[in-house]
């Protein structure tokens, strides 16, 4: 039976100009599930300036920590605008509108629905965003609302009204939010993605992280990337319920928080195979890591026992086991914070050294993890040779290598634990 749904099905007070889509839909989601952004912590703040924008965070929830990673939504949005033309944002649970006034003033979008659950925040919002011109009718650049934001991406579905970006800052592990966001995106469109939850990522509470992405994640000495494939993974389990597949264009770890972040490009059409969904094993022994696929689960071992099954083995997953980036996205990304003089002397550094990071990490050879080069010597009782000569020595045995955005003294590679001592010993002793 074909459902077909009209803007009456909503109150006609809807507060969004309205905005045809091509996209065939399935049926709505149940209103019944809804989520609500969390504030932990309320605060006193004065004006705040973040890439030349003055802004009041006021009594809302605010890090000027997350700037980068606000950079990082800011400039994938505006790659968009320039390969569509346009540009509609969805900012779920907005705080003060800091990421909603960025995605206006930096991204040039088109439409931005600013929407916070709390309506205790919809004057500094509101002030915030009056520094670009709202417009009237259907040429508004912005509106403020204050619903759950799944509330707030089912009444757009509802009506067919779809996001080109919807970002999405939530607090804690809470993935209630993904099929709506599905449901409320462009096919092509782009979602962006929080967890900040490091409790779950570290292995500490897998029964949280197996409700919230269908993951079962137990400690290994790489967690805070498990943490941004444990939320891909997830991103991943819901798109497919839908007869979607979603591509990650970038991930990015930042130890506040801590705070994971991905952002997500949706595709039409499920794929029946997924070879990079499935699971992360780490050898307590030997340090080995490697992945399994679905249809290795009863053949679980590590090169260093004598059995199949080893004792010293702990298994993670399911969960995104492929590149964290997309290298010619991120280079695109790269590109144009140079184009805006984002990159320079000083902090500009760290955002370039970010993103160079990025692309390096996205070689499709480089297995789920990294190295910690003083953990390496400790299993091998020795001093670490220097990450440049490490890598230049991996390098020249033929293995992939790269530096991790995530910690300043890891490596991803392909080479495994016990050759990665062996070529570090013959460094320290040339």
């Amino acid at each position: 039976m074909l459902l077909t749904l009209s803007p009456k099905t909503l109150s006609s007070s809807s507060p969004f100009p309205l905005h045809n889509s091509q996209n065939p839909r399935r049926k709505p989601p149940n209103p019944s599930r809804f989520n609500r952004r969390c504030n932990p912590i309320s605060v006193k703040s004065e004006a705040q300036i973040e890439r030349g924008l003055e802004f009041d965070p006021g009594a809302t929830f605010f890090r000027h920590e997350s700037a980068r990673g606000r950079d990082l939504g800011v400039l994938s949005a505006s790659l968009y605008k320039r390969s569509n033309g346009s540009l509609r944002v969805l900012d779920a649970m907005c705080g003060c509108g800091i990421r909603s006034l960025r995605y206006l003033a930096e991204a040039d979008a088109d439409f931005v629905a600013a929407n916070d659950a709390n309506d205790e925040n919809r004057r500094v919002i509101t002030e915030n965003l009056s520094k670009i011109e709202r417009g009237e009718g259907d040429e508004r650049r912005w509106v403020v609302t204050h619903m759950l934001a799944n509330k707030a991406m089912i009444e757009r579905y509802m009506v067919g009204d779809f996001f080109d970006l919807i970002d999405i800052d939530s607090f804690g592990s809470d993935s209630a939010f993904l099929r709506d966001a599905f449901n409320a995106l462009k096919l092509g469109g782009l979602l962006y993605l929080t967890s900040t939850d490091g409790y779950s990522s570290g292995g500490h509470r897998p029964y949280n992280s197996l409700a919230a992405y269908g993951a079962f994640i137990r400690p290994m000495p790489f967690g805070n990337e498990i943490g941004l494939r444990m939320l891909i993974g997830g991103a991943v389990r819901e798109a497919a319920l839908l007869g979607y597949h979603v591509t990650p264009l970038f991930s990015y770890y930042s130890y506040h928080g801590p705070v994971f972040r991905v952002l997500l490009r949706v595709h039409r059409g499920k794929l029946h195979e997924d070879r990079n969904y499935g699971f992360v094993t780490f050898c307590q022994l030997c340090g080995h890591s490697d992945t399994v696929r679905w249809d290795e689960l009863g053949l679980l071992g590590c090169p260093c026992s004598d059995t199949k099954a080893s004792s010293s083995l702990i298994v993670s997953g399911p969960m995104w086991l492929g590149p964290l980036h997309d290298g010619s996205y991120v280079t695109e990304m790269l590109d144009l914070a140079k184009e805006w003089g984002w990159v320079s002397e000083g902090t500009g550094m760290d955002l370039e050294k970010l993103l160079s990071i990025m692309i390096e990490e996205s070689d499709p050879r480089l297995p789920p993890g990294y190295f910690k080069m003083d953990e390496m010597a400790s299993r091998a009782k020795m001093n670490s040779p220097s990450l440049k000569k490490m890598m230049s020595a991996l390098v020249k045995e033929g293995y992939a290598v790269s530096r991790s955005h995530i910690i300043s003294n890891g490596l991803k590679t392909d080479c495994p634990m016990s050759h990665f001592i062996k070529i570090a010993q013959d460094e320290l002793q040339s």
